[in-house]
C-alpha cells in the first residue's frame, strides 16, 4: 500500500508549492484523507488541549463510562455489537453560536483554551477549503460561500475518549461510515492508534503523528465537486490498551445553505457521470443522515435526488 498521504503546509510557501498542491490533490482525489504538519498552530497549544482533554476525561467522564458498560453488561459480551460504539464524547458548538459557556464540569481554562483552539482550526479550515478551490479550478472562496447560507458555517467540535476494550474484536470504538458534512480537522492521540479508512476495500491506518491535524472530507465536498473529490468511510478500532483521545472539528454548511454540484464542474464532467448528485438543503440531509449514518452514503443522495425531483429548494445562489 503507498504511504499515507503527509503534507507539509510551509512549502506552499516556497518553490515546492506545485508539488505540494499535486499531493493535496491526489489525496482528495484517491483518499478522502490527508494529514498535515506545520499547519500554523502551535504546539504548546495543542499540547494544552491534549493535557486538559485528559484530565477532563480522567475527573468528570471516565467513571460514567465504566457505569455505563456495567449496566449494559458490555464486559462479557460474545457477540459483535452493531447498535453502539466504544467512547465517550462531548460536544461544543463554536458557529454560529458558541455553547461552550453552558457545557457543564469544564474548568474555565479548558474553555478559554477550546475557545482558542476552534478560533485556529476555524481558520485552517478556511485556508484548505480555498486550496481546494485552486486545485478545483473554483474561484477563490467558492467553497466558503457554499457552506455559509443565511447565518454563515456551522462549526462544532466531537471530543471523544476510547478507552481500553476488552473485546475489540466484537465493540468497535466507533462504527464505520462517512461524515455528513464539509472538511474535517482532527486532532488524534499520537500514542495510541485506531482510526482506519477503507481505500480500494482495505482498511488503512490513518498513522498516529504528534501535532499533526488529519483532515478528512465529508459528504458535502463531494456533492459541490460533482463527485470529484469523495468522501470515505472510516471507523476506530477500540485497543485493549491506552485511552486514546480525539478531538474532531466538524466545518459544516449553514443549516439553511442550498447545496449542489458546482456548475464549472458538471460542464467539465460532461460525461454519463453528470447530474449524479441531487440538490438539498442541509439541514434536510442532517435529517436523513441521523437515522443512516453507520450505512452507504449512495442510498442517502438518491433519498434526496426523490425529494428534490418533488420540491423546489429555491434558487441557485451565485457565488
Amino acid at each position: 500500500m503507498e504511504n499515507f498521504p503527509v503534507i507539509n503546509l510551509e512549502k506552499l510557501n516556497g518553490e515546492e508549492r506545485g508539488a505540494t498542491m499535486e499531493i493535496i490533490k491526489d489525496a482528495c482525489e484517491n483518499w478522502g484523507f490527508f494529514e498535515l504538519i506545520n499547519h500554523g498552530i502551535s504546539h504548546e497549544l495543542m499540547d494544552t488541549v491534549e493535557r486538559l482533554t485528559k484530565e477532563h476525561y480522567q475527573k468528570c467522564m471516565e467513571q460514567r463510562f465504566k457505569e455505563l458498560v456495567a449496566t449494559k453488561g458490555l464486559e462479557g459480551v460474545q457477540t459483535e455489537v452493531n447498535d453502539l460504539d466504544w467512547e465517550s464524547t462531548f460536544f461544543l458548538r463554536h458557529l454560529p453560536h458558541s455553547n461552550i459557556a453552558e457545557i457543564p464540569d469544564l474548568q474555565d481554562e479548558y474553555r478559554k483554551v477550546m475557545k482558542e483552539f476552534a478560533l485556529r482550526l476555524e481558520k485552517l479550515a478556511e485556508e484548505l477549503l480555498d486550496l481546494l478551490c485552486e486545485n478545483l479550478g473554483l474561484e477563490k472562496g467558492y467553497l466558503k460561500k457554499a457552506f455559509h447560507g443565511s447565518k454563515g458555517p456551522n462549526f462544532g467540535t466531537k471530543v471523544s475518549n476510547y478507552p481500553p476494550c476488552p473485546k475489540p474484536d466484537l465493540i468497535k470504538g466507533l462504527r464505520a461510515h462517512t461524515d455528513a458534512g464539509g472538511i474535517i480537522l482532527l486532532f488524534q492521540d499520537d500514542k495510541v492508534s485506531g482510526l482506519q479508512l477503507l481505500k480500494d476495500d482495505q482498511w488503512i491506518d490513518v498513522p498516529p503523528m504528534r501535532h499533526s491535524i488529519v483532515i478528512n472530507l465529508g459528504d458535502q465536498i463531494e456533492v459541490i465537486t460533482n463527485g470529484k473529490y469523495k468522501s470515505v468511510m472510516h471507523r476506530v478500532i477500540a485497543q485493549t490498551d491506552g485511552n486514546r483521545m480525539s478531538i474532531a472539528s466538524f466545518y459544516n454548511p449553514g443549516g439553511d445553505a442550498v447545496i449542489y454540484p458546482a456548475p464549472t464542474l458538471v460542464e467539465k464532467e460532461a460525461d454519463e457521470n453528470n447530474n449524479l448528485y441531487p440538490k438539498f438543503v442541509f439541514e434536510d440531509y442532517m435529517k436523513l443522515y441521523a437515522g443512516l449514518k453507520f450505512q452507504a452514503k449512495e442510498p442517502r443522495f438518491e433519498a434526496m435526488k426523490a425529494i428534490e425531483s418533488n420540491v423546489n429548494v429555491g434558487p441557485i445562489a451565485t457565488a
